[in-house]
């Protein structure tokens, strides 16, 4: 519909018996395709340049304050296995974390012993398990890695992308509904001047 009145601009221009709002109708779609177009994508790009950047500062970050480390494994914690919190761990490692009460160390060589999570299925006592911890030593998430951290910039480009060319899609539409609504109001005021005088022979003459 909104190509169909792009092309329409050349005709109507010349045509006599087209409607001004015709023609707004046509620039309208114009300037909502160029929109579209044009805008749409730059506003995608920038969306996702700006989330890359952003995602990119909290990778370095991340890596800077969290480090691996290993921890034995004293016994099962509590509970059974949970679904994992960490959407990367779960894609590389498994679906699951398991709960253990383990021993590591702090970065700073201090004996710490608590509750930590796990993907690995060797969870049984004496058993060596990789985790995360933070400066002061407590276990902390995995970081993520600047793959994932594209990935994510790219999707958000392209949800602004058509985002954008929604938006512009439906202020176009609204803007034409107004501009019909309009319309039909000077049609119903045209028609109340001449409707009760329709159909009589010699009237105003």
């Amino acid at each position: 519909m909104t190509v169909r009145a792009v092309l329409g601009i050349r005709r109507w221009r010349h045509n006599p018996v087209c409607r001004a709002t015709d023609r707004h109708e046509a620039w309208m779609a114009l300037v909502a395709l160029l929109l579209m177009l044009l805008a749409a994508p730059v506003i995608g790009w920038r969306t996702g340049s700006l989330t890359d950047d952003t995602l990119l500062r909290t990778v370095r970050a991340q890596h800077e304050q969290r480090r691996p480390t290993t921890a034995v494994v004293i016994r099962p914690a509590p509970g059974g296995p949970r679904f994992a919190q960490d959407p990367e761990a779960a894609v590389a490692e498994g679906p699951t974390r398991t709960s253990v009460v383990a021993d590591w160390r702090a970065p700073d060589g201090t004996a710490r012993t608590g509750t930590v999570t796990t993907t690995s299925r060797k969870t049984d006592p004496g058993s060596r398990v990789r985790i995360w911890t933070d400066d002061r030593g407590d276990p902390a998430v995995r970081p993520m890695d600047t793959a994932t951290a594209h990935t994510h910039a790219v999707l958000a480009g392209i949800g602004a992308t058509l985002l954008a060319g929604g938006l512009t899609e439906i202020a176009r539409r609204l803007a034409v509904w107004r501009m019909m609504q309009r319309r039909y109001a000077r049609l119903d005021r045209a028609w109340a001047e001449v409707g009760p005088d329709w159909g009589r022979t010699g009237t105003g003459s």
